[in-house]
């Protein structure tokens, strides 16, 4: 390999692609065809560039003498990509859902939007609850435990005691 061919992130890009019928590599992905665990057949993993677990795994379809796995092609390679893709973004999504709660609580002087943002960090997890009123001016923020609920009846106590550190 030449020193252009090092330096040249096009070329380096390039040699990365892989299309052979049991495996594929391009545009951020890996296609592996491999033996189904569970049976008799093939699965299909994809795994998406620096990630250690395959973002989907699924059935693949027998070759045409039913031993052998059909081979990968651009098409299908194509489409897994985008289902990988769209069960990374749900997972995503899912994931925001739990660490990041919002409600309203109608009060007599109008409405409290109260967050719990929780951050889980393995050494130690915790959650920030704050509260702001219908115009986005904030009116507490205090760190609560990352186990805390977030319900109606929490956040209108929360209200109630003040803001005050919930126990």
């Amino acid at each position: 390999m030449t020193e252009n061919a090092i330096n040249d992130p096009v070329e380096a890009e390039e040699s990365d692609v892989i299309n052979e019928p049991r495996l594929w590599r391009n545009n951020g992905w890996t296609a592996r065809v491999i033996k189904n665990e569970d049976d008799e057949g093939w699965a299909v993993e994809m795994i998406k560039d620096g990630e250690a677990e395959p973002a989907l795994v699924g059935p693949w379809t027998m070759g045409r003498d039913k031993k052998n796995p059909k081979p990968l092609d651009v098409s299908a390679f194509q489409t897994l990509i985008k289902t990988a893709s769209e069960v990374l973004r749900r997972h995503e999504h899912q994931l925001h859902a739990q660490l990041h709660r919002k409600l309203t609580v109608d009060r007599e002087n109008g409405p409290i939007l109260i967050c719990l943002d929780i951050v889980p960090d393995e050494d130690d997890p915790y959650a920030t609850l704050s509260a702001e009123d219908a115009g986005g001016e904030q009116l507490a923020k205090v760190r609560v435990g990352p186990n805390f609920k977030l319900s109606p009846a929490s956040a209108n106590a929360w209200i109630d005691d003040e803001f005050r550190q919930p126990e």
